[in-house]
Order: structure tokens, then C-alpha cells, then sequence
């Protein structure tokens, strides 16, 4: 778990509840909603409720749940692997927790959650999968909202694929070697024939199609996925990206792709950082490149996690041509680049009618020549410029474009950690530019955007370049007094 995440102060658990004793105190709607949740599992419910309301004990009589009418006493927990306080009554819910911790019982008191051992769950049942949301008892509506999105999400099928892939589990330890082998053969099962075939309500036809895949040479064919993470927000990454990184035998990730977005990968899954960042470069291209081709030679699965777009400013071209040249197969999954994240934060138009018709991608190093590229004269005409990585050349990137014939009273925005909750915000003109430059306290990547254009942005959470400008004024003139 990485700094700063909140750690749960219940940890959820599936207990084994077959054909074992479950008991319910209380007469109400309290206990009646407990019996429903519960009657969804094998286990034997004891209700104990002296006068039961009549929804309770028609439910009783329906569902054929044992039935002790009588006030609670303590002997009606024995046996019991669960004890639920449902009755309403403070003191009489503080008692059956107390006598339930006493015979080693763990206990649920209903809306009282300082007496409870544990919560129940919203439940999304696919009976043999089951979902269970919860919030610790802070938010049981909150956790019913969820339920209802994951329930929508979720085919009705799934549950009688589940069962199927049960009877065939044996059969694929058997056949099909530990590792990639035989994760393929489980991800084929759950998202290929097998699983459209259940969904048509054909199980014959699904036993068949997994036969087939069982059938096939186990020979595994190695396979690169280049993979955009995005910005850095995790919910910024998209859906195809996130179900390759759960496939990934192996994640290789670069040093700016923050570990929460790594983290949506499979637990099992090795992870490879190869980072490059300014300074500090872990691994050479050419490594990389040999790393890839490597993995995919010993038919591994793997994500090549790459901050914002692969194919912007990410060397995916040379990674392409190797794998290309070494005939391994592979495939690029976009991903949100910086230059939209930054605009995002700003709700600042890339292009605004009337203003700015087209866009120029760069980093701030194009600028370091003796002749300047071809781009800056759109820039010139009135193109958005988004520069990437252009901080500590930041002076110089604002003086060769003043010197090209842009105005140094042109609009800029700034962003540190784009899309980031940690993110940080700046605006001014051209002009202030260079003050980027002894901002040390901008450790994180910094994406800045010139142009007419920015000057529509929403500059409420942002601070003045300006001011830093003036201060670093200040301090060199005390410097040369």
C-alpha cells in the first residue's frame, strides 16, 4: 500500500457459512432485512423473536428458517458461527454482543457499529461470485448506490460460467503448465467463446468451446501491450489499458507513472521499473528494447506502462521497431496525454474560434538549437503551444519564441502533476516565463501551454507567475548589493 492511502479499519473476508448456524435476534424489520441478506447463503438461520411482527413471521413460515419464540437468552447462540443483534433495544443489542464475544462468536449489532465484530456487506450475488461493498457501517446507503451500478455491470451469466469453470478447474491444472499458459487459458475462458456462449444460454455449447481451448498447443505466444497511463489520475485510465494490466504477466513501467495507476495491475504480476527521468535514467532505450523483446521471446504478457500517450514524447516508435524487427507481436493502447490533462485543469479551449485553429506539441529542448523549428512560425500565427518537460529550459523557450515575433504579453498556463489531486497551477504571460526556472520547489512533471487561447482559461485555483518573477527580482538585487 503506498503512503497516504487510507487503510481499512475492517478488512473484508468471505466466511464459509454452509449448512452452519446463523442466529438473528430481534422481532422487526431490523431482523427481517438481516433473514433476507442471509437467506441468500446455505446457512441454517435461528431467528429468535417472543412476538415477531407479521412480515417476519410470514417470512419464517415461507422460508422454513428455525424459529425460537422466546425472549433471548444466551443458549440460543450456541452453535452459532454469526450472531446478529437486530432487536432495537440498546441494551438488550449491547448484552447478545457482549454474551456472543464471550462464546467466541463474532457479532453484528444493527446500526450500532461500535458493537460490531463485523459488517454486512451491499451484496451483488452471481452465487458461486459474489461482490460485497461496504463502508464500515458509515454509509449503508452509499454502499446500496454501488451495489446497484456493479449489479448493471454484471451479467446474470456469470454465476453458471463460474460453476462451469469449477468442473473444468481440475482438468486445466492438469493439462496446462503453471504461469502465462495457463492465465491465458482462464482469460479465454472468461472473456472469449465459452463465456459468449453461457451468455446465449448454450451450456453444452460452452463446455464445447472450452474443450477446444483446452485442446490447443500450450505453446505460449508472448505479447507487448505499449499502454498510455495517462496524467497520473488513476480514474483517468482507460478501460482496455486497465483490462490489459490485469492480464500483464509482467509490468514494465517508466518512473512518472505514479504507483497507484502500477497498483491496478495483478497482484502477481512482476513489475519492472525502467525509469527515465531527468538525471536519473535507470535503463537505456536500447535495454528497454532488449528487455521487451526478451519478455515477449519467453511468451510472457506484458504492459509497457507508459506515462500519458505512448505515442507522444514516449520513444514508443523505437520500442515498436524492435519488437517489429524481432517479430513479437504487440499492440498500443492510447492513453490521456499531458497537454489535454493540463487543459482540463485550467478548462482552458486548445483551440477557440475566431482565435486559435490548431495546436503544436513540443518539448522545450526543440527550442535549444541555432535555428528554430518549423513550428514556430504557427506559433507566431496564433497556434496553442504545449510544451512538455520545459521547465528548467523555460528562459529559454520564451526568449527564442520573443524572438521570433511573439508577444511576450501572450498567455501562459502552468501546471505541476496535471490532473493530479497534489496538482499545482500558474498563469501569466510569456514574459514571466523564466521564473519557472528557479522554482525548485517543482519537483513533479511541469506541462505548460502559451497561446491567445489560454487567455479563456478559469484562472480562480491558479497563482500569478508574475509574483515569483518579482521575488527572485528582489533576492538578485539584495545578491548584488
Amino acid at each position: 500500500m503506498t503512503q497516504g492511502t487510507p487503510k481499512l479499519n475492517a478488512f473484508p473476508i468471505f466466511i464459509r457459512v454452509e449448512g452452519a448456524a446463523v442466529v438473528i435476534v430481534g422481532c422487526g424489520d431490523e431482523a427481517l432485512a438481516k433473514a433476507r441478506l442471509l437467506s441468500q447463503s446455505s446457512a441454517k438461520l435461528r431467528i429468535v423473536a417472543a412476538e415477531p411482527e407479521s412480515a417476519l413471521s410470514e417470512w419464517i413460515a415461507t422460508n422454513g428458517a428455525e424459529h425460537i419464540d422466546a425472549a433471548y437468552a444466551p443458549d440460543h447462540l450456541r452453535g452459532a458461527v454469526l450472531a446478529f443483534a437486530a432487536t432495537g433495544d440498546e441494551a438488550l443489542d449491547r448484552r447478545i454482543s457482549e454474551d456472543a464475544r464471550a462464546a467466541g462468536i463474532p457479532v453484528n449489532a444493527v446500526d450500532r457499529p461500535e458493537l460490531c465484530d463485523f459488517f454486512t456487506p451491499a451484496i451483488v450475488n452471481r452465487a458461486p461470485l459474489a461482490v460485497a461493498i461496504g463502508t464500515e457501517g458509515a454509509g449503508p446507503v452509499l454502499a446500496q448506490l454501488v451495489r446497484a451500478r456493479i449489479d448493471r455491470l454484471l451479467s446474470p451469466s456469470l454465476g453458471p460460467l463460474a460453476t462451469l469453470a469449477n468442473s473444468f478447474r481440475e482438468a486445466a491444472e492438469r493439462l496446462l503448465p503453471k504461469g502465462s499458459p495457463r492465465r491465458r487459458f482462464w482469460s479465454e475462458f472468461f472473456n472469449g467463446a465459452p463465456a459468449r456462449a453461457m451468455e446465449a444460454g448454450d451450456r453444452a455449447g460452452a463446455s464445447r468451446a472450452v474443450s477446444r481451448l483446452l485442446s490447443r498447443s500450450t505453446d505460449a505466444q508472448g505479447h507487448i501491450a505499449l499502454v498510455g497511463a495517462g496524467p497520473g489520475a488513476e480514474d483517468l485510465l482507460t478501460l482496455r489499458a486497465q483490462r490489459l494490466l490485469m492480464e500483464a504477466d509482467v509490468i514494465v513501467h517508466d518512473a512518472l507513472v505514479p504507483e497507484e495507476v502500477v497498483a491496478m495491475g495483478r497482484r502477481d504480476a512482476e513489475r519492472l521499473p525502467v525509469g527515465k527521468r531527468k538525471g536519473c535514467h535507470s535503463k537505456s532505450q536500447a535495454d528497454i528494447n532488449a528487455l521487451l523483446v526478451r519478455l515477449g521471446r519467453e511468451g510472457r504478457r506484458v504492459v509497457r506502462l507508459k506515462s500519458g500517450d505512448p505515442l507522444v514524447f514516449g520513444r514508443a516508435g523505437e520500442e515498436m521497431a524492435a519488437l517489429r524487427d524481432a517479430g513479437i507481436s504487440y499492440e498500443v493502447v492510447p492513453g490521456v496525454t499531458a497537454a489535454f490533462a493540463a487543459a482540463a485543469d485550467f478548462e482552458l479551449p486548445l483551440t477557440l474560434r475566431g482565435v486559435s485553429s490548431s495546436m503544436v506539441f513540443t518539448t522545450g529542448h526543440d527550442l535549444k538549437g541555432g535555428t528554430l523549428p518549423d513550428w514556430a512560425k504557427l506559433a507566431i500565427s496564433g497556434a496553442t503551444v504545449a510544451v512538455y518537460m520545459g521547465r528548467s529550459v523555460a528562459a529559454d523557450v520564451a526568449s527564442r519564441l520573443i524572438e521570433a515575433g511573439l508577444s511576450p504579453d501572450t498567455a501562459v498556463a502552468v501546471v505541476e502533476n496535471a490532473s493530479q489531486a497534489k496538482r499545482r497551477r500558474f498563469h501569466g504571460t510569456l514574459a514571466d516565463l523564466p521564473s519557472l526556472e528557479a522554482r525548485g520547489d517543482l519537483t513533479g512533471p511541469v506541462m505548460t501551454v502559451i497561446g491567445d487561447a489560454v487567455a479563456g482559461a478559469n484562472f480562480e485555483h491558479s497563482e500569478p507567475l508574475a509574483a515569483h518573477r518579482q521575488e527572485a527580482a528582489i533576492k538578485l538585487q539584495g545578491a548584488d548589493a
